[in-house]
């Protein structure tokens, strides 16, 4: 039944009204049919019988007469009845006594006759109605009736029945086609707008009124029902309006949100990677990379500003971003004027934003826009109210920046000047670090040799007592022995230069904690003969000390003829080259060969204008490990040393020492495994200098003077005694100060004063300085000669005790001690 569901209402009110109509006509038709037809069965019997009653009383007389021709002519009268099938006629005793068959008929007639009255039977009616004679039964007739004319008057009303039925179909439908309208037109227009409203969702359309019927009623309510949802479609439609630009603002809110997300996430990660950092050029690398990546630039570098110049110095370039900076010239180090450029603005701190510079003024825009870019930011890197560089980014679109990105730049701006202010913080702190470091080893070096130099004091003390009485007997050897041979005089006079160099050497390191340098003296020195002393000096370093270790070093001499004196302290200079002799020894261990070389550079060698000046060369060669660069940059300082625990890093750095005292310069060549070479460089003077001679000052000793000597080693006293009483005098002797100023009061008390007193400095319990006080107490006029390892210095920084009247230095030399009794005695005279 889904057709009929699915029919349109104007159909089913159709067919429901055919439907009707045809059912109630065929109800009406077949309840005619059903009485025709048994209306008709009822005629038929009736007449039957009543034929049968005629043909009972016409056949009395045949029945009568058993005349059966008679009785046979009364039945053929039945031909005239053609619904008459058959008939017969029965006796009395029941045997067929006459028949008639209508013609095309085969009838089997009944052998008997049954009991009166009708059936229908196979489609025929059957009577069996008696014959009577004078009320006495005398035979049966027997009529079989064919029911085709009861059916063919069926069929006939049938047929009309039909042809009513079909009229009035039609007419029904006609009519209910007419009056189904009314119902199911205002229905279709309902449905008809229904459908619209929600195909268009148009809720202004209206229903026409209809009546006042139900469906009027319906249209009336469904109008209302328009008008309801119109409003609530109004109200829903404003509150979707009002919801979808809440949704709208809010979606852009959450865009603005994200993007905003997004960059700070930027911001942190490139702050993260920037605070890692502790130098500009690799902070501005990371911010301009990050940016190209991430933002992203078609053009992005940093530039510094300077202020004197107001111009600003490309300094930092995006990788990307080299290819456009090479042809916009804009490279590291390229400068671009600020005045100029419209930049003035962002150098005063502002952030400038021109989202479209193909029409600027300016020429750093329009070179910007020569290479294609077309929106410009230009970010303050700005720390305490001063900018110090621009952060310049730009696009190859117009318009390129949001607000919410120029934001950002601005904020990274500040991030990218807060870590370069942190970073030039962070290295001016390294820089007060690594001062204070190198101020603090300063002091610490300071301190060391200070400590050094307590330590080389007392060394120095005692080498000085060690080595007087050898420099006094060596001295008045050479003087006062005549017969000495040739080979012990020169032995003598080593022992006497060896002597001098120790006693040099350890005025040095009495010195060697001071910053001062020490006032020098030059004369002239030869160097040719000092390579000799030199040679000799340390002939048991790299001769006989190798060759006790079964290795073998070849001493080789190149001196150049002629060599011109230069200006020095012989002194120094032989301990410098010794000490270079002794570390090319060091440095072969299996032996080599060691060379040492003089020579002289000739003027006008150098191709200027100006000849340079002669230069006398002295080198020291060996054919030893040599030296790395680390090694040969590191060389001269203090206490830097390859030889372990054998060496105390001061050598050659003595050597420097004594190099930039006498102005001259030192080089270095060396090649690992092939050897090292140290050459000292002397210039020569413009006026020839000449060779030293002990000066002389021409004094008159005084012969047999009265002496007293004061000191705490009994080896000086004995040798200051007996070279002193070499020369006549008379000496006495105290072992220490107190004994000494017990010793002079007892001799002043005795009449029997002393000439002059030589007292040493630094003794126990009373020292030089308490003893000439208290000579001078006793007798001022009484000469006071202070022996001190100290002298040099204590003249050199005025700090000569009171109450001495001469100063002479450890080891004492016999003619320096001559001199000073010489000249104070004159003085006392005077």
């Amino acid at each position: 039944m889904n057709w009929l569901r699915d029919l349109p209402i104007r159909r089913k009110l159709t067919l429901a009204i055919l439907l009707t109509c045809s059912a109630a006509l065929l109800l009406a038709c077949g309840v005619l049919a059903a009485y025709q037809f048994v209306n008709f069965r009822g005629g038929m019997v009736r007449g039957t019988t009543v034929l049968a009653d005629v043909l009972a009383k016409n056949t009395q007389a045949a029945l009568a007469f058993q005349d059966e021709n008679a009785a046979q002519e009364t039945l053929q009268a039945l031909q005239v009845k053609s619904s008459v099938a058959s008939a017969c006629l029965y006796d009395e005793k029941g045997n067929l006594f006459a028949q008639y068959t209508r013609a095309g008929k085969k009838i089997d007639f009944p052998v008997r006759p049954s009991g009166d009255g009708y059936r229908f039977e196979r489609g025929s009616l059957i009577v069996f109605h008696p014959v009577f004679l004078n009320e006495k039964r005398i035979g049966t007739i027997y009529i079989q009736t064919g029911l085709e004319e009861m059916y063919g008057q069926l069929n006939v009303f049938l047929g009309i029945a039909a042809v009513v039925l079909t009229g009035s179909v039609f007419v029904a439908l006609a009519l209910s086609s007419r009056f189904q309208r009314p119902i199911s037109r205002p229905i279709l227009i309902l449905a008809e707008t229904l459908k619209r409203i929600a195909e268009d969702k148009d809720y202004t359309v209206r229903v026409p009124a209809q009546g006042r019927d139900e469906t009027g009623q319906l249209t009336g309510a469904f109008n209302q029902l328009l008008a309801s949802i119109e409003d609530r479609d109004k109200a829903l439609l404003a509150a979707n309006e009002s919801l979808r630009q809440e949704i709208a603002e809010r979606k852009g809110a959450e865009e603005r949100v994200q993007s905003q997300l997004t960059r700070l996430e930027l911001l942190h990660r490139t702050t993260r990677a920037i605070s890692e950092r502790q130098d500009l050029q690799s902070i501005f690398q990371v911010v301009v990379r990050t940016l190209e990546e991430d933002l992203p630039l078609d053009f992005g570098c940093v530039c510094l500003y300077e202020q004197g110049s107001k111009t600003l110095t490309v300094t930092s370039v995006g990788i990307r971003s080299e290819a456009l900076a090479l042809e916009l010239a804009l490279t590291k180090s390229s400068s671009v004027d600020i005045d100029k450029n419209g930049l003035s603005r962002c150098v005063r701190g502002e952030l400038v934003y021109e989202p479209d510079i193909s029409n600027s003024k300016f020429p750093f825009p329009q070179r910007l826009a020569g290479g294609g870019l077309r929106s410009l930011v230009a970010a303050p890197l700005l720390v305490e109210s001063r900018v110090f560089g621009v952060l310049i980014t730009a696009r190859r679109q117009p318009n390129g920046f949001s607000s919410g990105e120029c934001e950002f730049l601005r904020q990274m701006s500040e991030h990218v000047a807060l870590a370069a202010h942190q970073t030039q913080l962070y290295e001016a702190l390294h820089q007060a670090y690594d001062d204070l470091r190198q101020t603090q080893q300063a002091v610490m070096q300071q301190e060391r040799l200070r400590a050094l130099g307590q330590m080389a004091s007392g060394i120095a003390h005692d080498i000085n007592n060690a080595i007087s009485p050898i420099a006094l007997y060596t001295e008045s050897l050479l003087e006062a022995e005549p017969g000495l041979s040739a080979r012990t005089r020169d032995y003598l006079g080593t022992i006497q230069h060896a002597i001098d160099d120790v006693a040099q050497t350890v005025s040095r390191m009495k010195e060697f904690y001071r910053q001062r340098e020490p006032q020098l003296v030059l004369l002239p020195v030869q160097l040719n003969r000092l390579m000799q002393q030199v040679i000799d000096l340390s002939r048991a370093r790299w001769s006989d000390m190798p060759q006790q270790r079964g290795h073998f070093i070849k001493m080789e001499t190149e001196l150049a003829a002629e060599l011109p004196a230069i200006l020095g302290v012989e002194s120094e200079i032989r301990e410098a080259l010794v000490n270079l002799v002794f570390n090319a020894v060091d440095a072969m261990p299996e032996g080599g060969t060691l060379t040492l070389r003089t020579k002289i550079s000739e003027p006008g060698k150098s191709g200027t204008a100006d000849p340079a000046p002669r230069q006398v060369h002295v080198e020291v060669s060996d054919t030893g490990m040599g030296m790395d660069e680390d090694t040969r940059r590191r060389c001269f300082e203090p206490f830097f040393t390859t030889k372990g625990e054998r060496g105390t890093g001061l050598g050659l750095a003595m050597v420097h020492g004594i190099v930039r005292r006498h102005n001259a310069e030192i080089e270095i060549d060396s090649v690992i495994g092939k050897g090292t070479t140290i050459r000292l460089v002397f210039s020569v003077p413009e006026t020839p200098a000449g060779e030293s001679s002990p000066s002389s000052s021409g004094f008159t000793m005084p012969s047999r003077l009265r002496l007293l000597i004061t000191d705490d080693d009994p080896l000086i006293i004995k040798s200051l005694r007996d070279t002193l009483e070499m020369d006549g005098h008379v000496i006495v002797t105290a072992n220490g100060g107190r004994e000494g100023i017990e010793a002079f009061r007892k001799a002043w008390e005795a009449q029997e004063p002393f000439s002059a007193i030589i007292t040493d400095l630094g003794m126990p319990y009373v020292d030089g300085r308490q003893v000439a006080a208290a000579i001078k107490g006793i007798s001022p006029l009484t000469p006071v000669i202070l022996l001190t390892g100290w002298g040099q210095r204590l003249a050199a920084e005025g700090d000569i005790p009171p109450h001495v009247d001469r100063v002479l230095n450890k080891p004492p030399k016999l003619r320096e001690l001559r001199e000073a009794l010489a000249e104070c005695l004159a003085r006392t005279k005077a």
